[in-house]
């Protein structure tokens, strides 16, 4: 087979755009807010009320911090109670006839009713070169073969992967989340170069792959394009994703909501993930007053907004999920701001223990740094009295080991939890098939109080 080496293929899928000064790029991304306000105030109810409920007015958006300062945020709460008042898809839908239709998905509806989303042909089409610019930045090519494991169905999951590795002209092959047996087994026949899924279930793959005799290590795959959930950018995470699969590792930051357009990307520099602002711009703001931006290299709040979605756009979308921002230009030659350690986790998944602030992000970093620690474990906050407790669950990789042993790892677990997290944290190792196997999404916390 006659195909291009690495060399031949060109360094960036849209040079001028991923190249552009910060200055050039901000006038265009104001220029696109101030359409899209127009657009949402006059076409879409839903944005209409909230404004006129903020004395605001599109025009009063003249700046960039004017956008930041003076636009309401819309939250999910708000776009599942606007979706039940009006339904089916709400008063941001915009004015779209059947045929002018190509997708609608829905969030999961795990925890209620799902929230549905239509997406237009344009919209969609648009999107499609979006994801391929990301996958491209990560080092994907044509004569890839990418193993997608994200589900296909109502959630957005896959799909964006899916329309990138296709734009791009990689052979894909879309098997979804399935019996990990087959998924091995499929994995080793057709010998794909990329894999994509969620960290948890990469991690799974790698643990399970190695028990069923599968040499993971020196495996076809060499990058795993991971998102879904925090841990891509983990550093320890991270390295064990990379010796259990012996590839790169790139991390995909994003939240259901702004699909199919978010695709922040980690490129192969590995400096960070790259923020495509001037396709969905990314606010760094104040946990407690997302109308207050906060300086690059703070933490603070994400907050998203379509720049050209007309079909149900987001417009400054509270995502709940912490980060920071780096505005330096990447040594790969892109100038999009980078997140340098991904999304950190989300706000509302931290836990305040004996008045620590605890991330779920920040114990895994930790769990994956023990060389016996298996790619599950569980946090568990109760109340003990009048204090907060916090018990975290380890599953050890070991097959045999002493009381002695399990002594000597729940010690050192211990202090280095209590030294990183600054509060004593009671350790239990457990054996492996103990905890739930992750087969999609990890499910770590279990807050009992």
């Amino acid at each position: 087979m006659n195909v291009k080496s690495e060399t031949n293929y060109k360094k960036f899928w849209d040079e001028e755009r991923e190249t552009r000064s910060k200055e050039e790029r901000d006038i265009i991304i104001l220029n696109r807010i101030q359409e899209q306000l127009e657009y949402v105030y006059n076409e879409l109810p839903f944005y209409r009320k909230i404004y006129d409920s903020h004395n605001f007015k599109p025009s009063d958006v003249q700046s960039l911090d004017d956008f930041t300062e003076k636009v309401p945020i819309i939250t999910k709460k708000m776009l599942v109670a606007e979706q039940k008042e009006n339904p089916i898809f709400g008063g941001y839908a915009g004015n779209f006839s059947e045929d002018e239709i190509a997708r609608i998905h829905g969030s999961s509806g795990t925890s209620g009713t799902p929230t549905f989303y239509r997406v237009s042909k344009d919209d969609w089409n648009r999107a499609a070169d979006v994801h391929a610019m990301a996958q491209w930045a990560a080092g994907i090519r044509p004569n890839d073969i990418m193993q997608i494991a994200f589900p296909f169905a109502l959630f957005f999951g896959g799909w964006g992967v899916l329309q990138g590795a296709e734009r791009i002209g990689a052979t894909a092959f879309p098997t979804g989340p399935m019996e990990t047996e087959r998924q091995l087994d499929l994995l080793f026949k057709i010998r794909p170069t990329v894999f994509s899924a969620t960290p948890s279930y990469c991690l799974h793959l790698a643990k399970k792959g190695k028990e069923l005799g599968y040499d993971m290590a020196n495996c076809s795959v060499k990058r795993l394009l991971v998102g879904g959930e925090a841990g891509g950018s983990l550093p320890n995470t991270k390295k064990a994703l990379e010796e259990g699969w012996g590839a790169s590792v790139h991390d995909c930051a994003s939240t259901s909501e702004m699909y199919p357009f978010q695709t922040n990307v980690e490129c192969v520099a590995h400096q960070g993930v790259h923020v495509y602002t001037d396709e969905v711009y990314a606010e760094i703001v104040h946990r407690e007053n997302p109308n207050v931006r906060v300086e690059s290299g703070v933490r603070g709040g994400i907050v998203y907004t379509h720049l050209w979605r007309k079909s149900q756009p987001m417009i400054r979308f509270w995502s709940g999920d912490e980060s920071y921002i780096a505005d330096e230009t990447c040594s790969c030659g892109r100038t999009y701001p980078r997140l340098p350690e991904g999304v950190l986790g989300r706000l509302d998944d931290m836990l305040i223990i004996r008045g620590a602030n605890i991330y779920p992000s920040a114990v895994e970093n930790i769990v994956r740094s023990f060389q016996w620690s298996g790619p599950e474990f569980q946090i568990i906050a109760e109340k003990k009295g009048e204090l907060d407790e916090m018990t975290v669950k380890i599953e050890c990789l070991e097959e045999k080991y002493s009381e002695e042993q399990i002594g000597t790892w729940k010690q050192e677990a211990e202090a280095k939890l209590k030294v990183n997290l600054g509060i004593r944290v009671k350790v239990i190792i457990v054996k492996t098939g103990v905890l739930d196997e992750t087969i999609f999404k990890a499910k770590r916390v279990v807050d009992l109080r």
